[in-house]
């Protein structure tokens, strides 16, 4: 029995999706922990390209079941879009289970989201205007609606009905906006209730069963380190835990269980929205970057800030979460540049700074401090065993590996799944 957590080590969108579709094949559990309709990951393997949203990537292996955890803050509509699209393209989706405690994204948290975002003006954070982060704090605030209210009618009726006429009295009175009628959305939530129904149950009650029995689980995380809602760069930050913490507390995983956590990391950085990205490249290095590596969101579809790999970072994430091996991702996107930087450090006001600082204005000051390494400048495309890299390119993934004090277990060399190098497997074998 091995439990595995997959976690994004940067600003997310790190490939977590290929390493989970990668690994789902030992696996006989796939649970995601954390996060909402806000995440994408994207798959690209025999069936084609698949973009993910709320599902498990695990779906695509047949037999794993597959869990959207407690943790998971769930668009009934995203989540109804994303089943009839896999089912119509000959997915099996009957071994999907949605955790009866997940809180509900509904149609108000949508609105006030995006009226929230436009109201910062200047300061806007760059969300994606899901609804994911008011889910969150009406879970916080203990108004939410969960999963399992939606198969109760008496149960909803009352909780929604207090709900709606807050979240109206918000909508009218502070930003004069449309609100919603209490008896539409009752009945939407009844018909989302009954064709959610047969994929609903106890997730954390099976993954314990699947622990008992032996099998292999793979946790499955949203978003990236540094935007975790305590350790990242706050407030540019999702509204749920990405780190190895929040994979417990969204799965319901005790700590003692886990016995892999994998750092996603690209070869190089990427942060979409606003908030610190200290070896950001406003150059033609970074639109390289931007156009080979198609960096342009999987949810929004906006381009991403792209720039060197941070190791400061990566030793920042890798203590959080207690990593014990790596999986860098899009190493072939560096293929045709002349000239690689590592940033093995920091200079604020002067002086040498050696973490990710909490506070924004320290942050925003840091300059990175580079060690140049040579590049390759040939295809790592076909490469499956270490040995096919190009030596500038071991070099480079070794340089990394003693940065972070953490072994480089997975490169990936393209988007499919067989563009991999596995130098060992978390599941054995």
């Amino acid at each position: 029995m091995a439990v595995v957590v997959v976690i994004g080590a940067q600003w997310g969108d790190e490939g977590k999706g290929k390493v989970v579709d990668l690994l789902a094949s030992r696996a006989q559990v796939v649970a995601r922990y954390q996060g909402g309709s806000n995440a994408g990951h994207t798959i690209v393997n025999d069936l084609g390209e698949f973009r993910l949203h709320l599902i498990p990537s695990g779906i695509l292996t047949p037999g794993v079941t597959c869990v959207i955890g407690n943790g998971v803050v769930v668009d009934p509509t995203v989540l109804l879009g994303e089943l009839h699209d896999l089912q119509k393209r000959g997915v099996d989706t009957s071994n999907l289970r949605i955790s009866d405690r997940a809180h509900v994204v509904l149609p108000y948290h949508i609105a006030l989201d995006k009226l929230e975002e436009q109201s910062r003006g200047a300061r806007s954070i760059g969300t994606t205007c899901r609804g994911v982060g008011p889910a969150y704090a009406d879970k916080a605030a203990r108004a939410g609606v969960r999963v399992a209210d939606l198969l109760d009618a008496v149960v909803l009726r009352d909780k929604l009905a207090f709900v709606v006429e807050q979240k109206n009295r918000l909508l009218e009175r502070v930003y004069g906006a449309p609100t919603f009628d209490f008896h539409t959305l009752y009945d939407d939530c009844l018909a989302w209730g009954t064709r959610l129904a047969p994929y609903v149950s106890d997730t954390a009650q099976l993954v314990h069963r699947a622990l008992a029995e032996g099998r292999n689980v793979l946790l499955e995380g949203a978003q990236g380190t540094l935007l975790d809602s305590d350790f990242g760069t706050y407030p540019y930050v999702t509204s749920s835990s990405p780190t190895v913490g929040g994979a417990c507390i969204g799965s319901g995983v005790p700590p003692r269980a886990i016995t892999d956590a994998i750092g996603v990391f690209k070869a190089y950085s990427t942060r979409v929205g606003a908030g610190p990205l200290p070896t950001e490249l406003l150059d033609e290095t970074g639109e390289h970057l931007r156009a080979v590596g198609k960096e342009y969101g999987t949810t929004t579809g906006r381009p991403r800030r792209c720039g060197w790999f941070d190791a400061v970072v990566g030793r920042y994430a890798a203590r959080i979460n207690g990593f014990t091996s790596i999986a860098l991702m899009r190493l072939d996107v560096l293929d045709a540049l002349p000239l690689l930087r590592i940033c093995v450090g920091y200079r604020c006001d002067g002086q040498p700074c050696d973490t990710v600082p909490a506070a924004l204005g320290h942050y925003e000051r840091c300059q990175p401090v580079y060690e140049d390494l040579p590049g390759w400048q040939t295809p790592t495309s076909g490469a499956r065993r270490p040995s096919d890299l190009p030596e500038a390119a071991r070099h480079y993934v070794e340089r990394i590996e003693r940065a972070l004090d953490c072994p480089v277990d997975i490169v990936s060399v393209g988007a499919k799944r067989a563009q991999t190098v596995v130098q060992r497997h978390p599941f054995g074998g």
